[in-house]
């Protein structure tokens, strides 16, 4: 396949989205989030972490202090988009990733996540 068709082709087809973890194997710690697009996001995630630049600096200084085994990318939910050409999943994949956060709290000592809002 040529550059132009591989590239239509990844644009036609529909990514998997829902919520991910990135987890902590060592102490147990996660970090939870949702993305329409979940291999990208955890590809994100591996890439900022490996080049020491991830924003969230409590995973970043675990990733530095315990390697890359340490840690396990995974899908916990995905969203099955509704046949609607007007349908967007951002309110869908924000009750999803909540019902997740309430699962797994992965707030404090528990996780990388910021405690919620009161």
């Amino acid at each position: 396949m040529d550059r132009k068709a591989l590239i239509r082709e990844y644009k036609e087809n529909q990514r998997p989205m829902g919520v991910y973890r990135v987890r902590n194997t060592k102490n147990g710690r996660s970090l939870v989030g949702s993305s329409v697009d979940l291999p990208s996001i955890l590809n994100r995630h591996r890439a900022q972490l490996k080049l020491n630049s991830h924003a969230n600096r409590a995973l970043q200084s675990d990733w530095n202090e315990l390697g890359a085994e340490a840690f396990e990318f995974e899908v916990l939910d995905t969203l099955k988009p509704i046949e609607r050409p007007d349908y967007k999943p951002a309110d869908d994949l924000r009750a999803l990733e909540q019902l997740w956060l309430e699962k797994l709290s992965p707030f404090g000592e528990r996780g990388y996540n910021p405690p919620p809002k009161q």
